[in-house]
Order: structure tokens, then sequence, then C-alpha cells
């Protein structure tokens, strides 16, 4: 049986300075076409050096609460993933209060 391949195409145009104007993505098994991005973050972990590798970016337009929503959603993202592959309770518990203190202290719940 052939194996199937999924690509995630990021596409980035640049200025002049080499300053992220507009970040675009691709995901046909998720039929995602060359859809806008004010901000990527992305992580990979190599697993040879024990350590992640990321790219951090964003357009040069992206405002600023918009970044710490994007920010707070993120690590909420994250306390989530974290649950589902450690199955760690406590932990999740923990990084959950400080997504609530982040989104506290940045005003971001309404």
């Amino acid at each position: 049986m052939a194996k199937h391949i999924s690509d995630i195409v990021l596409s980035i145009e640049l200025d002049e300075n080499r300053v992220p104007e507009k970040l675009q993505w691709s995901a046909k098994d998720g039929g995602i076409d060359k859809e806008q991005a004010k901000a990527f973050l992305l992580s990979v972990w190599d697993d040879q050096k024990k350590e992640t590798l990321k790219i951090d970016l964003w357009t040069k337009d992206m405002p600023v609460d918009e970044m710490k929503q994007f920010f707070h959603q993120t690590l909420v993202s994250m306390a989530e993933t974290f649950q589902r592959a450690t199955q760690d309770e406590k932990m999740t518990a923990t990084m959950m209060d400080f997504c609530d203190y982040f989104a506290e202290k940045l005003e971001l719940k309404k």
C-alpha cells in the first residue's frame, strides 16, 4: 500500500528589508488554499539534538492587540495539546491557570 504524503505550505512575501508583508498557507488535505494569515508560530522537535527549532513570523501590519490575543489562544492550545500528549492533569491545570493570569493581565477577557 502506498503511503499518503500531506503537505502544509507556508508562503512569505517580504519587503525590501526582508520584513514579512504577506503570509499565506495551504493544506490541501484540509481544504486550505493560499489562506491569508497575519502570524505564524511553528515549532519542530529535532530528536537528534533534543531541541526545538522554530519559526516565528508576523506581518508588519499585525495589530498589537491581535498579537496579544494570538499568544493567549496559542498558550491555551499548547496547554490542551500538553494534556492530550501527556495526560498530566496537574500540570495542565497549572498551565491553564497561567493562561487565565495572562489574559487577565492583558485585559483580554471582557
